[in-house]
This record gives C-alpha cells, structure tokens and sequence, in this order.
C-alpha cells in the first residue's frame, strides 16, 4: 500500500469516526458538505493521468474549460480555468491523454466534487505531439515555412538523388516509378537510416552527399510508421538541415495523414514515397502528348506571326513607295525652279549685273564728292570758330589770376628788392652765404646786384653791431 493509499484509509477511518460521533443527532446539508469539503482538501495536490471525455469548452463568457478524466475503470469531473489551459498551450479535445496537476474541491452550492487542475500536460504519444507543435510554431515564427522561401523545383528533372534506406520496399517503389514513368531520369542513391538512434546524423549526412552531387531535386523519403517511428523526421537539426539544403528537396514521409516538421520546411510535400517520385518525373507519354499539344501552338503562333508580319511587311511596302514618289516629285520640282533661275540660264549675267552695279555705285561717288567736301569745309570752319570763341571766352577769367598773381610775384621778386641797392652774396658753388659763419677770409664770393654780378674776395669779417635809433 502505498503512502497516499494509506493516508486516504487513515482519512476515511476519522471521517467514520467522526460519522459516528454525529450519526445521532442529524446535520444539515451545509455542514455535510463542508466536512466532504473538509476531508477532500486534506487530500493536498495530486497528479493524475487519464484520457479526455465530454470536453466543453472554452466557455464563451469564461473561457473556462469542464471536462472529464478517465480510465478504465473511473471517471472524474475536471475543470481547468482560462488562465491555466491559455498557458499550457494545449488544445484539448475528446481523447487526448493527459497528466493533470491539481486538487479536489467540492462545490457548496450543489456539493458536486471536481478536480481543479493547475497544470496541463500531454501524456505519451500527446507528449510528442505537443513538442512537435511547439517546435512547428517556432520554426514557423522564423519564417522556415514560408512559400515565398521555398525554391522552385524544375518541370523536367533529368538528375534526381534520392535520401532513404537502401533496404526495404520504399527504395524499390521509388526506383520502379522512375523506370515506369521516366527511365530517361538518371537516379543517385544515399542511403541513410530512417529511424532508431543515429537516424538524424546519418540522413543529415546523406543530404549534404547528395547536394554535393547536385542533382535537379533531392527526394527524402521513407515508408508508414507510428508517430514514434516518425519523429526522427520531426527533430530540429534535421529540419534547419532541409530548409538550408543548397539543392530543393521533396519530402516524401509516412502515409497520406501523416505530416513531419521536414515535410513542412522541404521545398515541396509529397503524400507518400511514390508520389514523391511521380512529381519528378513525369510520364513520357504525358511528355510526349505536351511536347505534340505545345508543337501545335508554337506551329500555329509561327503562322499567325508570319500572316501579321506580311501583312506588315505590304504595308511599309506601299507606305515606302508614296513615300519615294512624293520625294521625287518634290525634288523634281526644286530642280525645275533652280534651273530656271539666270544664274543657270546665263553665268556670266550675274558677273555683268553686279559689274554695272559697281560702275553706277562709283559714278555716284564721283558725283557727290564735291558737294560732300564742301559740306566738310563748311562744318570745319563753323566748328572752328566756335572753338576759338569758346577758347577766348574760356581763357577770360585765368587770364586775369595770371596777371594779378604776376604783379604780385613781381613786388615779391629778389631782383625788385636788388633794384633798392641791396644785393646777395654766393659763394663760388652758388650757396647764399647769410651768416658769417658761411665766410672765411680769404674766399672768393659773388655779389648779385640789379645789373649784374661783382667778383669779389673777402679781406675781413665783422660781427654785426647794435645799432640805436635806425
């Protein structure tokens, strides 16, 4: 017995206790339920697991979730409340397995016991599932599912490499459907391990071997399993593996409803092995009734070009044709005006026209040189005298400062005062001697008087002596 089946005994033997205590006297409703009540939440937390059944929810108003939990033998109301099944990220439905953590309580009002649940778990096969879906929203968010990432695959494939088990009958289905559908299709095998530990690092190698070969498409494929047998298809570093593939891969895992992460983020999705194969390579009859259908339209669009573009062709045609009339026409009739002018008619008529021009500008020189040197005369002289009048008149004024500045020059002027009987001593170079101390006896000096100069030596000097009452 275990300890939580041993403290429900030792639980049940006090309420009998206490049952017995109180059977007596009767109890109302409400206390019966608050000792149920009472006795349940002894019980603390507990962890269960069992199968989802009459699911209901999440309430339009609440967003609470009610269900029941089941086994084989017992079922159990359970409710989860909306901020428990948002964070758990697990969309619950009939069926599912799950590992609940929580408590029982007993609801007063109706005394109805339910299990209250605190955290949500997928059990088993519902674990691997929600990992799987967690991881597929990851890789999602990161853009790996993306269409517009995805790289086209070509319509016609010559070189296919195909990534799977070289034992088992998927290989040959693959290899049979190529030969049937297209033996013209060269087929690189890489084999791999499709499930069980080292599955991954042995398909991830096999990939990286086949893009090295570079073939037009790389077929990842493999046969119908469980989920389990699956999930080496569903694991992280396989799928970024695909999604960075230099070369496009077309996954071809599972059955019809099974769905891996790799089939997601593979370039394109095939149903099964064989379909995968088929969408490589397409049926050389197809091939042949598309080349016959595509021979037709390009034979029937060469046609209609060839109609259009003759027509064209006649068009310009005739458009050229005026075209070239009109110019011809039009050329002739500029030359038909060009050789009627006299140029043409007569050469030399053009020589003789500006000759007889010329002689007749000259004789009108001639003529008019007379009248206009008299013209030329007349103004000259006019001009002359108003430029002596101006001449004189503008003189007028100066003529007077001249004369009045020159009397005073003239009362001024050293001569003038020589003319008193004063005269100036220069030595022999030409300096005034003012002082005696510009005199030495003996020097030989000029005296400038009115009427002329006396050569002269000085015999003596004598300062000059105050003079009173001159």
């Amino acid at each position: 017995m275990t300890n939580l089946e041993q403290s429900a005994s030792h639980d049940l033997s006090y309420t009998q206790a206490q049952t017995s205590a109180v059977e007596e006297s009767p109890l109302s409703v409400s206390v019966a339920v608050g000792l149920a009540k009472q006795q349940v939440h002894s019980l603390g937390s507990l962890l269960v697991s069992g199968e989802v059944s009459g699911f209901r929810g999440p309430n339009a108003r609440s967003g609470h979730c009610y269900f029941q939990v089941k086994d084989d033998a017992s079922a159990m109301d359970v409710i989860v409340w909306k901020s428990v099944y948002e964070a758990s990220g697990i969309e619950l439905r009939d069926g599912l397995e799950l590992q609940l953590k929580g408590s029982f309580d007993v609801y007063a009002p109706t005394g109805r016991l339910s299990f209250q649940a605190r955290k949500l778990e997928i059990a088993g096969e519902g674990m691997l599932r929600q990992k799987v879906a967690e991881l597929a929203r990851r890789l999602q968010a990161e853009g790996l599912m993306d269409p517009q990432r995805k790289r086209p695959i070509p319509q016609f494939c010559t070189r296919i490499a195909v990534v799977t088990s070289l034992s088992g009958s998927v290989i040959e289905d693959v290899l049979r459907t190529l030969r049937r559908r297209n033996p013209l299709v060269k087929v690189q095998l890489a084999g791999c391990q499709v499930q069980g530990p080292g599955a991954v690092d042995t398909i991830i190698a096999a990939l990286r071997l086949a893009a090295q070969a570079q073939p037009d498409a790389i077929l990842l494929v493999r046969g119908g399993g469980s989920f389990e047998d699956l999930m080496t298809f569903n694991d992280e570093r396989l799928a970024r593996i695909v999604a960075a593939c230099p070369v496009p891969v077309i996954c071809g895992i599972g059955h019809e409803p099974d769905t891996s992460i790799c089939d997601m983020v593979c370039d394109r999705r095939a149903s099964t092995p064989t379909a995968a194969a088929e969408s490589v390579a397409p049926a050389l009859d197809e091939l042949a009734k598309l080349t016959d259908v595509r021979a037709n339209r390009l034979a029937q669009a060469m046609l209609s070009q060839l109609r259009d573009n003759s027509q064209i062709l006649e068009n310009a045609t005739q458009r050229i044709s005026r075209a070239q009339k009109q110019r011809l026409v039009h050329e002739r009739t500029k030359l038909d005006a060009l050789a009627a002018r006299p140029c043409m008619a007569s050469p030399d008529a053009t020589l003789r026209m500006h000759r007889d021009k010329l002689a007749l500008d000259e004789q009108r020189l001639l003529d008019a040189m007379p009248r206009l040197l008299l013209l030329k005369a007349e103004r000259l002289t006019r001009d002359e005298q108003r430029l002596s009048t101006l001449g004189q008149r503008l003189l007028e004024p100066y003529q007077s400062f001249v004369g009045r500045y020159a009397l005073a020059l003239d009362a001024l002027s050293p001569l003038k005062v020589l003319g008193r009987g004063y005269s100036i001593v220069r030595d022999t170079e030409g300096h005034v001697v003012s002082s005696l101390s510009d005199a030495a006896v003996g020097q030989e000096v000029e005296v400038m008087i009115s009427d002329g100069v006396l050569h002269a030596e000085i015999t003596g000097v004598e300062e000059k002596k105050a003079y009173h009452g001159v």
